[in-house]
Order: structure tokens, then C-alpha cells, then sequence
């Protein structure tokens, strides 16, 4: 009886791992529960941003002195990574919140700047000169791509978390790699570096390229980062061209 048993027992298991890998098969990853993607991209990224905000000019700085927020975001970067040192994969909600406040954050200081820049040059206050006007200019700019690059990751699906898990059917964010699944590794499924490119041309064409926006708040948070964006290259530029005649 126990070897009738055994031996139904070990069909049992075959018969699911074979419905697991026919599973595998006809669903994408990116649809799937898979392990998380490496922190070392959003890591170094965050990193980055932290670094970019101690280079603007002290009157574009939210808070004195200015070293207050880039301390406030590396202790939250460095409780996100104590928590999950090498993956992004799912753990207790108050992580995600973690990382949505780490991300608010830093969205609430360059946010500030970018203000605090239009308002300068609208004044005509800190633009006499071409060099440090175009770098703060750029610092902003950069740290705006790695912002809203950092949104369109924690968002797309859920999170990354969520996307995990394979939690939510539909995208909110259309790659290339959706459409055309033969073109791509049968494990492929959007990383931080994917957002990041989403960003990038967003911010320089000022419109989608070959990622499309499918639901709602994916167009508006990419009509927010295109307009912030044309803002501030379109006074930045043109205030450096007049210094420079």
C-alpha cells in the first residue's frame, strides 16, 4: 500500500510540474510570478540623484542646510537595501511605502528647484552668467528624468513588487518586447533600466517614442514630466543665449 501510495504521490508531482512548465511556456514573463529584478540599477540611480541635488546653487535648495535632504534620502535608501540587499522581490507593505516616500521626496526637493530656477529667471534674478545658469539647468533636468523614471517603475502594474507576484493582468506602460514576444528571451520583463530609457525620451522628445502609455495616469504623469521638462530646457536655454550675446 505505501508503495501504491509513493508512486501516486511522485505521478502527482509530475503531473504539476509539467502543467507549471506549460504555464510557463504559453504566459510571458512579464505576466507571470518571477524572481525580483537586481537593486543595483534603481540603487545606483537613487544614489545619483542624492549627489546631483549637493551641486545646485544654494538659493535652489528646498531646505538649509543643504545637506539635510540628501541625509533623509540616504537613510531611507539605506533601509530599503538593509531590507533586500541584492532583489526587489515582495515583502510587507510598508516597504513599498518606504520606497514611494524615499521617491516623494526627492520628487518634493527637485520639484522645488525647478520652481524656485523659473522663478529666478522669469526675475531676472542668477542668470548674469551662462556657465552655472546651464548647469543648474542640467542638474534639474537630469534629476527630473531619474524622478519621473523612478514613478513610471513604481507604478507600472503596481510596482515592482506586484509585478513580481503577476498580480495585475493589464500594463499600464506598452514595450516593444509585449508586442513582438519573438523578438526578446522567453524570460524577458521591463527592469528600472527599461523606465529609465521610457524617461529619458520622454524628457528629449517631449512625446512617447516606442513606449506607449496605456492607461490613464501613464499619459498624464508623461504630459506632467514632458511639460516640466520643455519648461525648463526652453528658459534655461534661452536665458543663456541672451548672457551670451
Amino acid at each position: 500500500m505505501s508503495e501504491d501510495m509513493d508512486d501516486a504521490d511522485g505521478r502527482l508531482a509530475r503531473i504539476e510540474r509539467l502543467l507549471q512548465s506549460g504555464e510557463r511556456g504559453l504566459q510571458p514573463a512579464w505576466r507571470r510570478a518571477t524572481r525580483g529584478e537586481t537593486r543595483w540599477a534603481v540603487t545606483t540611480v537613487m544614489l545619483a540623484a542624492v549627489a546631483l541635488q549637493l551641486v545646485l546653487p544654494h538659493r535652489l535648495v528646498l531646505l538649509r542646510p543643504v545637506w539635510i535632504l540628501p541625509v533623509l534620502e540616504l537613510a531611507l535608501l539605506a533601509a530599503l537595501v538593509a531590507s533586500n540587499p541584492r532583489r526587489v522581490e515582495p515583502s510587507t507593505v510598508w516597504w513599498r511605502w518606504l520606497g514611494l516616500l524615499l521617491i516623494g521626496v526627492i520628487s518634493l526637493a527637485n520639484g522645488w528647484s525647478a520652481g524656485q530656477l523659473v522663478w529666478d529667471l522669469v526675475h531676472g534674478i542668477g542668470g548674469q552668467d551662462a556657465v552655472p545658469l546651464l548647469r543648474a539647468g542640467a542638474v534639474i533636468w537630469f534629476t527630473n528624468v531619474i524622478v519621473f523614471a523612478l514613478w513610471y517603475w513604481e507604478s507600472d502594474r503596481g510596482g515592482p513588487m506586484a509585478r513580481v507576484r503577476g498580480q495585475q493582468r493589464y500594463a499600464d506602460f506598452l514595450f516593444v518586447q509585449m508586442q513582438s514576444p519573438d523578438m526578446a528571451p522567453p524570460d524577458w520583463e521591463p527592469e528600472f533600466l527599461d523606465y529609465l530609457y521610457l524617461s529619458f525620451t520622454n524628457a528629449t522628445a517631449f512625446s512617447p517614442t516606442d513606449v506607449m502609455p496605456l492607461s490613464r495616469w501613464a499619459k498624464m504623469l508623461m504630459m506632467l514630466q514632458s511639460s516640466v521638462s520643455l519648461v525648463t530646457v526652453g528658459l534655461v536655454v534661452a536665458r543663456a543665449v541672451n548672457v551670451l550675446r
